[in-house]
């Protein structure tokens, strides 16, 4: 290979934005981890998040791993699809690196939650959970608390609904329907992200109240 073709390379990723080379990121490490676990399912244990493992002290870095693996390609296509927009818009508001430590803390903040839970539904203890929708009900609560009023699509609702409803309806519908079909939704994973989220929003909303308060009406 060519020094050119790599300085190229490295100049096309250096031109992409944090959350392109995130979502770049989700769908190679979901092609990896799929082909692996397909040649070994044990493999499993080393990817997704398991509260008897993190809690035993096993498999600590699937706090990381599982953030950036999916349970199948519609699993990964609605978080990507879902990404793409609202992380854009995040990553403008908090600039490439707070966008970048704030998606990832909101993602081990979910997983951290998801493996506490644990203790309190023994039935989840033996349970994985994969997927970047923590993270992104991160970026869901920030947008909650920065611009509620913006109007937004959910699911297959085909009227827009503004953010600071939109929010908290999305995680009591996936609750809903995780409960009403069993389907298996981590959302306690999801509320750790979005607490996160609002958490961060009120520090922002308290420090930087002008700027706040213009982003809520450009946005409204």
């Amino acid at each position: 290979m060519s020094v050119y073709s790599i300085s190229r390379r490295r100049s096309l990723l250096g031109s992409m934005s944090v959350n392109s080379i995130i979502i770049l990121v989700n769908v190679v490490a979901f092609i990896l981890f799929t082909t692996l676990i397909s040649l070994n399912n044990g493999f499993i244990d080393y990817v997704a998040i398991k509260p008897s493992s993190i809690l035993a002290g096993k498999y600590l870095w699937t706090f990381v791993t599982s953030m950036f693996m999916h349970g199948g390609l519609f699993h990964l296509f609605a978080n990507m699809f879902s990404l793409f927009f609202i992380g854009s818009l995040v990553e403008k508001i908090l600039g490439s690196k707070r966008f970048l430590w704030f998606y990832m803390i909101s993602g081990l903040a979910a997983g951290l939650l998801f493996v506490l839970s644990g203790l309190v539904f023994p039935s989840g203890m033996n349970t994985y959970a994969v997927g970047a929708s923590g993270a992104l009900f991160g970026l869901v609560g920030l947008l909650m608390l920065l611009t509620p009023n913006l109007p937004v699509y959910i699911m297959f609702i085909p009227i827009p609904i503004k953010m600071k409803y939109a929010a908290p309806g999305i995680l009591i519908l996936l609750w809903l329907i995780s409960i009403a079909g069993n389907v298996p939704i981590g959302n306690t994973a999801h509320l750790g992200g979005l607490i996160v989220g609002i958490v961060y929003g009120i520090y922002l909303r308290k420090k930087y109240k002008n700027r706040v308060a213009m982003l809520g009406r450009r946005f409204s």
